[in-house]
Order: C-alpha cells, then sequence, then structure tokens
C-alpha cells in the first residue's frame, strides 16, 4: 500500500512540474491570505488565455512531384535501411499495415532505382509533416558514432566512469495510471518509503563511486564522454588495442539542455560557434569551469556495452542505423520506422540534401513536429559533419493510406 501511494505522490509531483506557467505575470493569491486583516490587498490578475498544447502537428497529402529531388535520389541506397525497419515497425501502431507493404518489398529488385521508386509510389503516399503554428520548416541537426580512447580499469589518465543503468534506477510507465499518456515514462528513486526524482547529473559525479550500479568503462575526456551521451552511442579503444561498443542504456529523467545554448547566452560563444567544435574549443581553453558548464545540463545517459559488429549502432527502432539514410525524429510527429523524404541542405552550405531517410531512431532534444537528427556515421569525418549541421528544411512521413495518422 505505501509503495502505491508513493507512486501516486511521485506522479502527481511529476504531472504538476509538467504545468505550463501562465502567460500572466500578476501573482496568484490563496483564498486564506486575501481574507487575511494582516496581509496587502490582493492585485488584480487578468483572464489568462490558456497556453496552446505541448505538441501538436498535422500530416498534410501530398503529391510525389512536391518531393524536391525525389526522381534524382539513388533510392536504391535506402532499399536495405527500408527493408531494416521492416524488422522493427510490425509490433508498433499500425502494424498490419506496414506488415502487408512489407511483405510486397520482397518481391522488389531492391538495386533497381526504377524499381525501388515505383515501389514507394505505388504503395505509400506522402505526407508533408507541419507544426502547429502552420510551419512547414524546422531544424534539422547532425550525429554520428564516436570514437573514444578508455580502459577497463580506472587509472591515471582514465578516470571518466561510463555507467550502466544504476540498481536504483526507477522506471515508472505512467499509462499504467493515466492511458492518455502512452508511451510517457518518468524515472526516480526510493528515498525511505517515498519516491523522489533521480539524481542530477550534477549529482551523480559528486556521489561518485557511492552511485549503485556498474561503472562499464573510464575513459580519458570529460568532454568526449558528454558528447558520447549526447550521441546516444559510441565506440571506446581499450588500452589493450581492443574496442568495445557501448549504446544508449536508460537516462536519469531530467530534460536535456543545450551547452551550445547556456555559451551563447552567457556570451562566452557566438552563435553560429555553437557547434560541437566550438563547444569543445572552450573546454579546452576553459578546464576550470568545465564541471560546472557540463552540469548545466541536469540530463544524464546510461550505457549497456553492445557486442562488435560490422552494422552501425542500434537505434530506438531496435535495428541498426545505416550512416546518411537513418533519421532521429520526435515519434510524436513521424512514427518511428517509417520512410521519410528529407529536404534540407548540407551542414554550413546551401548545397542541396534531399533524400529518402528512414525513421529509425529518437534523442532527448529532438524535440518538435519539424524537426530532425541525420546520422552521419562513424569516425572523425562524420563527426566533422555531425557538429557543424544546423540546416533549415522539412520533410515528408511516407505512409500506407490505412496507416496516415489524422
Amino acid at each position: 500500500m505505501q509503495k502505491i501511494q508513493a507512486l501516486l505522490v511521485f506522479l502527481l509531483a511529476m504531472l504538476a512540474g509538467c504545468a505550463t506557467r501562465p502567460t500572466s505575470e500578476a501573482p496568484v493569491v490563496c483564498p486564506a491570505c486575501a481574507a487575511c486583516p494582516t496581509c496587502p490587498p490582493p492585485m488584480a490578475s487578468p483572464p489568462v488565455t490558456p497556453p496552446p498544447a505541448v505538441f501538436s502537428r498535422t500530416l498534410v497529402p501530398g503529391a510525389w512531384d512536391e518531393l524536391p529531388g525525389w526522381k534524382d535520389d539513388d533510392l536504391s541506397a535506402a532499399w536495405t535501411p527500408f527493408m531494416t525497419s521492416c524488422r522493427g515497425v510490425a509490433s508498433r501502431p499500425h502494424g498490419p499495415a506496414w506488415k502487408r507493404v512489407c511483405e510486397l518489398a520482397k518481391d522488389v529488385d531492391g538495386k533497381s532505382v526504377r524499381d525501388v521508386r515505383a515501389f514507394f509510389e505505388q504503395h505509400l503516399r506522402p505526407y508533408a509533416v507541419q507544426a502547429a503554428d502552420g510551419a512547414f520548416t524546422g531544424m534539422f541537426t547532425g550525429y554520428y558514432e564516436p570514437l573514444l580512447r578508455g580502459s577497463r580499469l580506472k587509472a591515471k589518465g582514465y578516470e571518466q566512469p561510463v555507467r550502466a543503468v544504476p540498481d536504483d534506477l526507477l522506471t515508472i510507465d505512467l499509462a499504467a495510471v493515466f492511458p492518455e499518456l502512452k508511451d510517457k515514462r518518468v524515472r526516480g528513486r526510493l528515498e525511505g518509503n517515498k519516491v523522489v526524482p533521480y539524481w542530477t547529473r550534477a549529482d551523480i559525479g559528486k556521489r561518485g563511486e557511492q552511485l549503485p550500479g556498474k561503472t562499464l568503462l573510464y575513459v580519458d575526456d570529460a568532454v568526449e564522454l558528454f558528447f558520447l551521451q549526447v550521441q546516444g552511442s559510441g565506440r571506446v579503444q581499450l588500452t589493450d588495442g581492443s574496442t568495445v561498443r557501448v549504446n544508449y542504456a536508460d537516462q536519469n529523467g531530467h530534460p536535456y539542455q543545450s551547452i551550445g545554448k547556456v555559451l551563447v547566452e552567457r556570451g562566452e560563444l557566438k552563435l553560429e560557434e555553437a557547434s560541437m567544435q566550438g563547444i569543445q574549443a572552450w573546454a579546452r581553453a576553459n578546464p576550470a569551469r568545465l564541471d560546472e558548464l557540463l552540469n548545466a545540463n541536469p540530463s544524464y545517459v546510461f550505457f549497456r556495452e553492445m557486442p562488435n559488429s560490422k552494422d552501425g549502432p542500434i537505434g530506438a527502432l531496435g535495428v541498426p542505423l545505416t550512416p546518411e539514410r537513418s533519421l532521429a525524429i520526435d515519434p510524436r510527429s513521424v512514427p518511428l520506422g517509417a520512410p521519410v523524404f528529407l529536404a534540407t541542405t548540407r551542414p554550413n552550405s546551401n548545397q542541396s540534401l534531399n533524400r529518402l531517410m528512414m525513421a529509425q531512431d529518437t534523442g532527448g532534444a529532438i524535440k518538435g513536429a519539424v524537426r530532425g537528427d541525420f546520422f552521419w556515421g562513424f569516425g572523425k569525418a562524420a563527426g566533422e559533419l555531425a557538429g557543424r549541421m544546423k540546416q533549415n528544411g522539412r520533410f515528408w512521413v511516407l505512409l500506407p493510406p490505412e496507416a496516415a495518422l489524422k
């Protein structure tokens, strides 16, 4: 009974914390204070317009000739990623519709651009993604799989922990209590008989080895570890010459905050300098202030060790990502696993980047109807492109007609 009560208290606290502040800054006066003769008279509060929904999007039916570069893209390069997505979409919403399409796809010559284009045009329809404010254009960034240097044991020069999921991290599925909050989960921990929010990044750093749970590896650079958490997966070359892969396992439940934005707001960097490379350069120049900057982002990611393979890292769909053909999206905007046609530009360029992608991943910073994160692949060259990508663009989700979300 105590656990149930604690759960309800925690859920109510979390929901209260999610409430949107009124647009008016006039103080709210409680009835008790208003009736108290020693209190100052209450200020009149103007009527407050309810805030808009936190998230809203519309799928607008389109035509194939509206997609820039649809006729020019090498669609055969997207065929293998599409078939990979088919392994993950059957169990998701509208699974039967996707199962039908994926069964038909088995008879297609995926090496033929003409046959692949004909298949998509026959069995799917393009729907432009539109935000609640009517905009069809949004921001597209990039991410990659980095390579770090590390050790199995803590040693001089290798002191930054890559942590597994702590033993005391609780994950609570809100849909069990509130069905309308399907796919919403909160993280917490027990403090006595109460469930409280889990430790922030700063708290985790202070607790160090006291945090219950396994440390997978130790790496040599706090900044690189931070960006490993932002990317969600990576490889670590160990002191014995071997390489291991780590992948996102869970998160502490606190919202992601951009440290690049923090540096811009403080006047430490110009907006055009707030790339991954710009942040890394700032960190090298300000080592004594690094922890304080990193702790401005309370979010903290935990990892699991993965088998080495020639495939890309595993995304949120549960299938390997494909360089330059996998996209991280907000699943409220685009069904996870669906093909997406992206129209944007290359990093720091006006050169068109129009191609068919697969929505195979998600990310803590990828929030919004017209928002995406382009997976560039593994290594330094991919990191250079990912770190500089912050482009305007739009996209269309390709769906079987019977699976289109209204």
